[in-house]
This record gives C-alpha cells, structure tokens and sequence, in this order.
C-alpha cells in the first residue's frame, strides 16, 4: 500500500467528530502520552494528496524527477540528494513524539508552507523537500505559537538533520516568506476549514481549531519545562535526510 493511501486509510479509521471535539478544547499529553493530536493525520493526508496531484499533473514516466525540476528552479533550499524513506505521517509523528508542540503548531505550520508556495508558485512539495520543510515550519510555528521552545540543534536531531543545516533553512525560510510569520484568528480558522475540505469530505471532521491560550501554557509551563528538561539530552534514534 503507497504511503498516501495509508495516511488517508490512518485518517479515516482515527478521526471522528467527537474525537476531534474534545482534542480541541481538552487536548492533554498526559492523558496518552504516546497518541499524537489527530490534525497531524489530517495534514499528513493532505500532504500526501497534494504530491499525488503534483506527480498526476507532471505525467507518467520521471513525473519524479521532472517535479524536482521544477522546484529548483525557484527555491532549491529544501531539496536533499535522495528521498528519505520515510512517510510523511511517520515524520510528523516523530517531530510530535520528541517536540510535543501542540494541535495548533501544524495547522501554522501549514499556513507558512502555503505562504512559501505561494512566494514561490513553481515549487512543488515532493519526497526531496516535504521533509526539510515540515521540521522548518513546525519549528518556526512553534517559536510563534509557544512560549516555550526546544533549540535548533535539538530540531536538528529530530529532524535528521546538522545544527548549522537546521539554522540555515530556518533562515533562509524567514527571508523566502519576507518574515510573514503571524497568523490571525480569522486566518487560522481558514485554514482549519481547507483541512477538513480536503480531508474530512462528508465525514464531519473538525480540526483543533483553538489557539492554545496564555493561561493554558503558563499553567502548564513547569511540567512542560521539567519534561523538555529530561528528554533534551535523552536518546533519539537517528535519522538522515
């Protein structure tokens, strides 16, 4: 089974309105520690589909290779030599297992690789950047929705990727999206909404949809704290990009 097809089958068998419902207002890492916010699901599917129709529209016979094209002709900054092998899904899990960012980070996080296409509108998300981008804008959401943050060189390993590499996309990211990095209520909710279009047709599906508040962080500061301070320096089984 390809990995897009396994991502949406994740979706539709893990997501359900009242599932939802409740991950938006009464998310909790201590609940289930190990059971990832299901708006990952949804922009793990989403992903999938948009480099299925990318690959649909270049054709058959080194559709591939003809997208990475494409894509260096505008911004070559998230292309590696070869296409990790890893699923889209599985690398959003891992970002969300060792990071612990909540709901709202991958929903921003969408909103700035929208904003990156559309800066650059001859790129195209494929298996040689899908997974440079998403570790750059859950990174860079994070540092804009939380109060809180882990450092780069920690995304770094994360992500499969070097320290100065990890400062270098987040960078060079910054200055592609002209440091257009807030996102407003009203922009937020949009992109919630083309979430559940895209993925949630005819199931009812909701995204988190909620900003996490400044109470809520700050009454979980010291857990979070204590947690991140534990697990910087704890395994993490590597891996390359």
């Amino acid at each position: 089974m390809s990995s897009s097809s396994s991502a949406t089958s994740s979706s539709s068998t893990a997501l359900s309105p009242r599932k939802l419902r409740f991950d938006t207002f009464s998310y909790s890492y201590q609940d289930d520690p190990q059971a990832a916010p299901l708006v990952i699901s949804v922009l793990a599917s989403l992903i999938e589909r948009t480099m299925a129709r990318g690959r649909r529209r270049a054709g058959e016979g080194g559709a591939e290779k003809s997208l990475r094209k494409e894509g260096l002709k505008t911004s070559r900054v998230f292309d590696c030599r070869e296409a990790p092998d890893m699923s889209v899904q599985s690398y959003l899990e891992r970002i969300f297992k060792y990071t612990r960012v909540g709901p709202s980070v991958y929903v921003v996080a969408y909103v700035y690789i929208d904003r990156f296409c559309h800066n650059f509108p001859g790129f195209r998300i494929s298996p040689w950047n899908v997974h440079r981008l998403l570790i750059t804008t859950v990174m860079v959401a994070s540092k804009y929705v939380e109060d809180m943050n882990y450092r780069n060189s920690y995304y770094a390993r994360v992500g499969g990727l070097g320290r100065e590499e990890m400062n270098k996309l987040e960078t060079d990211f910054l200055f592609a999206v002209g440091f257009r990095l807030h996102v407003n209520v009203s922009v937020f909710e949009s992109y919630c909404s083309h979430l559940e279009r895209e993925v949630g047709i005819g199931g009812g599906y909701h995204v988190e949809r909620t900003l996490r508040c400044a109470e809520e962080i700050k009454a979980g500061q010291s857990v979070l704290e204590d947690r991140r301070r534990s697990s910087y320096n704890s395994h993490i089984p590597r891996v390359m990009l």
